[in-house]
């Protein structure tokens, strides 16, 4: 019984990790193949900039990320935000943040291609566009796959950071209960359900990879 209404109490927190999972990850895997592709441009100023980015995000803590990004707009240009945008600061935090991540992780496995792809590419009539998205990208993502699947992992433990601007995600909620149960139980569940989480995110991620085996 006890345990039952742990777990219902947790509910609502739950749902929030897996807002901010599901939605970091829309949003930064496509934004760290945008910087990827700046981090390897020809063109000077653009490469730096991402490489700057990419040092600034890597270098500061998460936690500081999402402080910056919530108060910033009020401290720095003295606008009142609602407090639904302490959600939207944490996805804001959250994407860039790992978009860099998943930009070195892109760039690496880009670099990883031999040349002769590209060349060979070239000689079928392909043109770069094509040659990128159809010939280069399925074999990339073969390639990161791993690397990807230990960002998406290090992502559901990060999800209770956002407790930092008083989001009520789901370690939030049981350190709440814990505190006015005097009792571990729900830290318990909620460790649970990390580990649980986890495992499914590996399980689909190592499905995905089996389907990418052609391949090998």
């Amino acid at each position: 019984m006890i345990l039952s209404n742990v777990i219902s109490q947790l509910l609502g927190g739950m749902v929030t990790s897996i807002e901010i999972f599901l939605l970091t990850l829309l949003f930064s895997l496509p934004l760290g193949l945008i910087i990827a592709g700046g981090r390897m441009s020809s063109f000077a100023p653009l490469r730096w900039l991402m490489k700057i980015y990419i040092s600034i995000m890597r270098g500061t803590p998460l936690m500081l990320q999402l402080i910056v990004v919530f108060f910033a707009p009020y401290y720095v240009f003295g606008i009142s935000l609602s407090s639904d945008y302490r959600f939207i600061a944490v996805i804001i935090a959250f994407t860039i943040n790992y978009a860099a991540y998943f930009a070195e992780i892109y760039r690496g496995g880009i670099e990883a291609i031999p040349k002769g792809q590209y060349e060979a590419a070239q000689v079928l009539g392909y043109n770069k566009f094509e040659t990128f998205f159809i010939i280069i990208l399925p074999q990339v993502f073969k390639i990161i796959l791993p690397s990807v699947t230990n960002e998406v992992i290090t992502l559901v433990k990060d999800t209770s950071l956002s407790f930092v601007i008083a989001i009520p995600e789901m370690f939030t909620v049981a350190k709440q209960i814990a505190a006015a149960d005097a009792s571990i139980a729900a830290l318990l569940v909620a460790g649970l359900f990390y580990y649980v989480f986890n495992v499914l995110v590996a399980f689909v991620m190592e499905h995905l990879e089996n389907r990418l085996s052609y391949y090998d």
